[in-house]
């Protein structure tokens, strides 16, 4: 059959999907969901299928096609195209496979992760994989398995020098920015951390909406290798760098459907790790954030340690305390404050902040052989107090195009409400969920004026009428809504 393409000027998220008018369907007996090969000349492309009555949205004798694969194919409005049946992919076999508790093989999930980088699975079918690897717990085998697809999958940096550090936190506290004050303490020590992070998806602001207050965050691989190269460190967002593609596809149906399956947890992390050459590797896990549990914990350490060993790190995890947010910002522009006021020694730091940091750079150090166990914290303070992480910080935001480093000098959201204690007492519990939703109302991290400044920390007495948090937005409904929802959330538990 020979139709015309209409472009339908729709984004379908990275899937390739065309649309068929059901009469043009019903010739081929094809059904919303198969498969087709669109082709014209040598150009081929397999895509599913939408189907739909309006002639209004696709014709008969017509074939609409989405951005992406328009993007991909080359095809243009008006050319004229073959279209024929195309089986389904064998990693829908394979899904099903697990679906049904077995186990799969390396084989197996590069056919899954290789059809999932290059769209030919839908939303719908990724969901399905997510969901059996959430429904049956991925072994350690699989698990590697599933790490070494997703590297195979994108591309990867390699450094000429050893070791190669990097960090990773699990998430689920508002504020933690330590990356940012982690990496240019190791950095002036003498140690190489390329630092790739993720853009936030469900938190006020991930690592790299922080650091772009500052500096720019999108490279790609070779600018990226040569900040590095010069500065020993840096802060910038993985998203444009095509080092693991099927991660980020992965993640995103994980949040809409509010699934994390642990072995993709660590498949995801460990390949992000090993797609930049990092040679050990300091995993920190929020105990009361996203990992609720200190069973879980526990269970998650274990793993990590035992995959991270078996792909070749040099690894060591450590338990937190995830039970508050960390620092007194909560936002892109205040997380960059908190930031740039501990390293520059300001008074106005957040100890939390500067503790866990240094603490953190302390193992780093221990972990690489920088220096003796119990030592690494006592170097990694001596580098914060001599001004020489904040000089390495200056360093690597200039190599990345940076922007001011005045704290006082950031613009803050121009509206705010600011909530009180309503009783005397002492602070029994502050939500990093309801802080954080709080602050997303109020804009961040997309407005990244936008945002909340904590006053208090648990166990701390308050007297009524003592400040607990403001909210700051530049729009002034974004802040009504925050305010009135304030009201409703236990955010902020007094007794």
């Amino acid at each position: 059959m020979r139709l015309k393409v209409k472009d339908l000027d729709i984004s379908t998220g990275d899937v390739f999907i065309a649309t068929l008018n059901n009469k043009d369907a019903e010739k081929f007996d094809l059904f919303s969901g198969d498969r087709i090969e669109i082709s014209k000349g040598k150009k081929k492309v397999v895509t599913a299928i939408n189907i739909t009555n309006s002639k209004k949205i696709v014709p008969e004798g017509s074939i609409g096609i989405y951005r992406e694969l328009q993007k991909e194919s080359g095809f243009k409005p008006g050319d004229t195209v073959s279209i024929g049946i195309s089986h389904y992919p064998n990693s829908l076999h394979y899904i099903r496979k697990k679906l049904r508790g077995k186990r799969l093989s390396q084989e197996e999930f590069d056919e899954i992760i290789g059809d999932i980088v290059t769209n030919k699975l839908t939303r719908v079918e990724v969901t399905y994989f997510v969901s059996a690897c959430y429904i049956h717990e991925l072994t350690v085998h699989e698990t590697i398995y599933l790490t070494r697809a997703i590297l195979k999958t994108g591309q990867t940096i390699s450094f000429n020098t050893h070791p190669v550090v990097d960090k990773h936190c699990i998430g689920g506290v508002a504020g933690n920015r330590t990356t940012m004050i982690v990496v240019p303490i190791v950095a002036a020590a003498g140690l190489l951390m390329p630092k790739t992070s993720s853009r936030s998806i469900t938190s006020p602001a991930g690592t790299a909406d922080t650091m772009e207050v500052l500096a720019k965050v999108s490279f790609d691989i070779k600018r990226l290798k040569g900040i590095v190269q010069k500065t020993g460190g840096c802060m910038v967002w993985g998203g444009t760098m095509n080092l693991a593609p099927a991660d980020d596809k992965i993640i995103n149906v994980e949040h809409e459907v509010s699934l994390d399956p642990k072995g993709q947890l660590l498949a995801s992390i460990l390949a992000k790790k090993k797609s930049v050459s990092a040679t050990h590797l300091l995993i920190d896990i929020p105990v009361g954030g996203k990992i609720k549990s200190r069973k879980d914990s526990i269970y998650l350490k274990q793993r990590f340690e035992e995959i991270g060993r078996s792909l070749g790190f040099k690894i060591k995890v450590v338990l937190t305390d995830g039970r508050q947010p960390i620092g007194n910002g909560i936002g892109p522009v205040f997380e960059a404050r908190d930031v740039l006021w501990v390293l520059k020694n300001d008074k106005r730091a957040p100890k939390d902040l500067r503790d866990k940091s240094v603490m953190l750079a302390g193992m780093i150090f221990e972990l690489a052989g920088k220096r003796p166990h119990g030592q690494g914290a006592k170097l990694a303070e001596q580098i914060l107090i001599s001004g020489k992480a904040y000089k390495k910080f200056a360093e690597i935001v200039k190599a990345q195009g940076g922007k001011s480093l005045r704290p006082d000098k950031l613009k803050i959201g121009k509206f705010k409400y600011t909530y009180k204690a309503p009783r005397d007492g002492t602070i029994h519990k502050i939500s990093n969920r309801f802080v954080s939703k709080l602050a997303k109302i109020a804009g961040a991290p997309k407005d990244k004026e936008a945002g909340i400044y904590l006053y208090v920390l648990l166990n701390q007495k308050v007297n009524r009428g003592n400040r607990l948090f403001t909210i700051y937005s530049d729009n002034k409904d974004k802040l009504a809504r925050a305010k009135k929802l304030t009201a409703q959330l236990d955010t902020i538990k007094i007794i």
